[in-house]
């Protein structure tokens, strides 16, 4: 265990990673891998930053060193990486979904392999669990759930659930007396009928005297062994196999330790959950310099000093959003609802009906989750929350499942909404005061992971044009390098607002197409219901066609994992890329 440990260190302080919950599962990984052949049967983890020991048994101990890097392995799951990897695991909440769905396939196709879902508590925050659990729970197949209990997700867990795993506890003595008892009756004529006889009386008499809700896992159809002790190997490994013996749903409570071996990260688990490269024997420091996110919870921070009606709402996620001042100064207006992205936004558009001023952080790729909730529950009413989408764009290492490259499609097809991109920190606060000023529809403002960039100063235009370029965001940067590169004339419209506001300028856009006859729109989202498709629809309502249009997007695949500079190299997205294409153009 402890050469595990230390060899998961001292890979991940070299290349950045997730540290703290992968120290917690070693004895749980290896238990697994006792059990279970991870070749044939289905191990299903539930969100995939805790699978670096589950790649080491699985021959990739040799990968370590390009771990997160651009065309080296994943920190998440996935297939197309090993046969191992059962299934891609970046968002919460789905494991025994996709394990039931597993599970009723091998019964439908009559194989014979196992089906094991990996969840952990702070998992079970999210609505999907829940759908999956009761589902699975009643279908009578033979599944069982790893419930890995640590009492965190990246912060600690929150809600109802966190309280109620800790009055579940039965002693592992408890399932030796029992086994003892039915292995006895087995030797004995007629004793699988006795042994079945006093299990039944044991089943009604247990109903009777304890009430329903004692434990939830059998109320809804489970089979429950727990709390066992996540860090004993041997015991771990006792009860897994004895789930692997019954033929019904079946979940195993393990209590873990986030950080486990490492005192730092026992102490600090949520500042190990994902680290930077670090010095084993100093631990994690500080990282330099402002981001979009600490800028955004200062600000909202000071707004809320003035206005008692503004509230901040996170789906767990209060440090990473930069939401801890606010929930440090206001707690009662302070809400971190779990991993319910749904739920969050629906929650702030009852908020708004009421006259409170809500403000829901959300990374992009969780954002995904709450589309239903923001066309039904709060634009069709037109409610003033407030959507702070933080990593919009490529976010890096974490790769396809974490990409920010699809929430503006999501937004640019629902009706009655803003859209800011700001590309500094300035512009993040008039974007954020201009959204709380207002009070007639709802506002989104995305913005980028990390700090800003230094603008660039474009020299002033003499002559003719040759080019009308369009972009927004933290992309306008390269987009002015790429200008300078490229040595052409161009007229550069700097977004702030990409809808609603954004036709304030398109007179002016269209009257430069017009003059220049070609067009570049430059942005990190994915190529279906990106700006420059809009954009291109709009000025053929004004009748104008340009003869050559740049897009420049992340395109229409999925985007791998790797630094955001190798990232933008492989999607031609950095300035010298742009610059030739503009030449081109």
């Amino acid at each position: 265990m402890d050469n595990i440990r230390k060899f998961l260190i001292e890979h991940i302080s070299k290349t950045g990673g997730h540290l703290a919950s992968n120290l917690g599962v070693v004895e749980l990984t290896q238990a697994l891998h006792r059990i279970y052949d991870p070749y044939v049967d289905r191990i299903i983890w539930d969100v995939g930053h805790q699978t670096y020991v589950h790649k080491m048994l699985t021959g990739r101990m040799d990968k370590f060193p390009t771990l997160r890097q651009f065309g080296g392995m994943s920190g998440f799951p996935k297939p197309a990486e090993s046969a191992a990897d059962a299934f891609i695991a970046g968002h919460a909440s789905n494991s025994v979904s996709v394990a039931l769905g597993m599970a009723r396939a091998r019964t439908l196709n009559k194989d014979s392999y196992e089906v094991v879902a990996v969840i952990g508590d702070g998992a079970l925050t999210g609505g999907l669990a829940y759908e999956g659990l009761s589902n699975a729970g009643q279908s009578g197949e033979k599944i069982t759930v790893i419930l890995n209990d640590n009492g965190m997700s990246i912060s600690k867990s929150v809600g109802s659930v966190a309280p109620m795993l800790k009055h579940l506890s039965e002693r592992p003595a408890y399932y030796n007396f029992k086994r003892a008892v039915k292995k006895f009756f087995g030797t004995v004529p007629g004793g699988s009928l006795i042994y079945k006889l006093i299990h039944n009386i044991k089943t009604k008499l247990k109903r009777l005297l304890l009430p329903s809700g004692a434990n939830f896992f059998e109320d809804i159809g489970f089979r429950y062994f727990g709390p066992v002790d996540g860090h004993d190997i041997d015991r771990m490994t006792f009860f897994i196999s004895e789930a692997k013996k019954l033929n019904s749903p079946t979940l195993i409570h393990v209590l873990t330790k986030k950080g486990k071996g490492y005192p730092p990260a026992e102490n600090f688990p949520n500042l190990y959950h994902g680290v930077h490269p670090f010095d084993p024997q100093v631990g994690v420091t500080e990282q330099n310099g402002e981001t979009f996110s600490g800028i955004f919870g200062k600000y909202l921070t000071e707004i809320g000093q003035k206005d008692e009606k503004v509230v901040a709402i996170t789906a767990a996620m209060a440090d990473g959003t930069g939401l801890f001042q606010f929930a440090e100064q206001f707690p009662n207006r302070f809400f971190d609802d779990g991993i319910t992205e749904a739920h969050s936004l629906t929650m702030a558009a009852g908020m708004a009906a009421q006259g409170l001023r809500p403000v829901f952080a959300v990374y992009s790729t969780f954002f995904q989750r709450a589309y239903d909730s923001l066309i039904h529950d709060t634009a069709i009413m037109s409610l003033p929350v407030v959507l702070a989408i933080d990593r919009a764009g490529l976010v890096g290492e974490d790769g396809e499942t974490h990409h920010g490259l699809y929430d503006l499609a999501l937004l640019m097809s629902v009706p009655n909404i803003e859209i800011f991109c700001p590309s500094n920190f300035t512009e993040l606060k008039r974007c954020l005061t201009a959204a709380l000023d207002q009070s007639d529809h709802p506002v989104a403002i995305r913005y980028p992971r990390g700090g800003e960039l230094p603008h660039v100063e474009l020299p002033a235009i003499s002559g003719e044009p040759s080019v009308t370029v369009v972009s927004y965001g933290i992309m306008t940067e390269a987009v002015g390098k790429a200008i300078l590169l490229s040595g052409i004339f161009a007229e550069f419209f700097q977004l702030i607002s990409v809808k609603v506001k954004c036709l304030q300028d398109l007179k002016n856009m269209a009257e430069s197409v017009s003059r220049t006859g070609k067009l570049a729109v430059i942005e990190d989202v994915a190529a279906y219901g990106c700006v420059g498709e809009h954009l291109i629809a709009e000025l053929a309502k004004l009748n104008v066609f340009p003869k050559k249009v740049l897009l420049r997007n992340a395109g229409d695949g999925f985007v791998t994992h790797g630094s955001i500079s190798d990232l933008r190299k492989l999607l031609r997205l950095d300035a010298e890329s742009i610059a030739e294409d503009l030449q081109k153009l």
